[in-house]
């Protein structure tokens, strides 16, 4: 039976590498004002690097952060759905193209931006795929470094997959709104993966209705420790 892991940031790995990441995806859907349930919102976790949207006429539209009502934010969504893969959500805040912005000090071979992003070194990246770890999908950045023997460091992009099972939810939470799906909770302290959600073909994914949190099969986990490559604690969560 497959075991699963939430992965965060190794802080004090972090602190002992001392670099530091000043970087976001430029382009990005729209926040909503949605008429329905009457909340102005976005989302974090929904990141696709590896979507170029230059090629759409209407690209500039993407640029700025802003909230717009849900028939605007639903129009320019489906500019975007023809170059997401098949059945992504494309939440309010989902960002594309490469990570911009600066890199300063020394890495280590895995890197995390405000604990939310997971870059790797390449020949991390490399080391983890001849380790038969399924599903790593290495995007270039566009980082700028002070100094000239930068690393490579490759963003990668982890999608929603599965779902928290609805048993640690709590049932007084409103259902998801039927016009722009929202479906405003906390993180449950106690994580339970829906088990019949979670893909069989990934070692890596977030949680499609939580997609801030990360998830590695014991697959990851082993190579990454195999490797020794520091930057990630695990926390097994249950399934059910």
């Amino acid at each position: 039976m497959t075991r699963f892991f939430w992965l965060t940031e190794d802080r004090a790995v972090t602190a002992k590498h001392g670099g530091e990441i000043d970087a976001w995806h430029k382009l990005v859907l729209p926040g909503v004002r949605c008429h329905a349930c009457g909340v102005t919102w976005s989302d974090v976790g929904h990141e696709y690097p590896s979507i170029d949207l230059s090629q759409l006429p209407e690209h500039r539209e993407f640029e700025k952060a802003r909230p717009e009502p849900f028939p605007e934010f639903a129009r320019l969504r489906e500019l975007v759905r023809p170059l997401a893969p098949p059945n992504a959500e494309l939440p309010p805040g989902t960002g594309f193209g490469p990570l911009v912005g600066r890199a300063s000090g020394t890495f280590g071979p895995i890197v995390w931006v405000v604990g939310r992003k997971l870059l790797l070194r390449r020949d991390a990246l490399e080391r983890l795929q001849a380790e038969g770890v399924r599903g790593l999908l290495g995007c270039r950045t566009a980082l700028r470094f002070r100094k000239k023997d930068a690393p490579e460091l490759l963003e990668l992009q982890i999608e929603p997959h599965g779902r928290l099972h609805p048993d640690c939810i709590p049932p007084d939470v409103p259902p998801p709104c039927p016009t722009c799906g929202r479906h405003g909770f906390r993180r449950p302290d106690e994580p339970i993966l829906d088990a019949a959600s979670l893909p069989p073909e990934l070692d890596l994914f977030r949680v499609g209705n939580f997609a801030t949190m990360m998830i590695g099969t014991e697959r990851f986990m082993e190579a990454v420790r195999r490797l020794e490559l520091d930057g990630i604690t695990f926390r097994e969560l249950r399934t059910r």
